[in-house]
């Protein structure tokens, strides 16, 4: 499934937040005309990556449980509900789940994160 299949889904170029905003891993919904769309934004060092929170075991948030979703060696995202694993950088399921997460391509703009125009 592709971010852009989800029925709530921003436009490309919808604002998220500000750059300054993330550390670690940070769920949260944009809102917008079509619905709240869930989010999760990481920062891995200066790179910042966004995936649909929803894992694809039962589609329920990451953070469903609670909002502690990087391993203690910071490479892996885990879900909260039941425990998937999946690799920080690409969103890849290590454990727990059939499939990845879904990528959302982001730019910054500005010191403004937003839904990339392109890609």
């Amino acid at each position: 499934m592709s971010w852009t299949d989800y029925a709530s889904a921003p436009a490309r170029g919808t604002p998220i937040c500000a750059e300054s905003d993330i550390e670690g891993a940070h769920a949260l919904l944009v809102t917008t005309e079509k619905g709240s769309f869930p989010l999760l934004l990481l920062r891995a060092g200066e790179t910042i990556r966004a995936y649909v929170n929803a894992c694809p075991h039962q589609y329920l948030p990451l953070n469903y449980r609670g909002d502690q979703l990087v391993s203690a060696d910071g490479m892996k995202l885990m879900c909260t509900a039941h425990g998937a694993q999946f690799d920080i950088h690409t969103g890849e399921a290590l454990q727990g789940a059939d499939c990845g997460l879904d990528a959302v391509p982001i730019e910054v703009r500005d010191g403004q994160i937003h839904i990339a125009v392109t890609g």
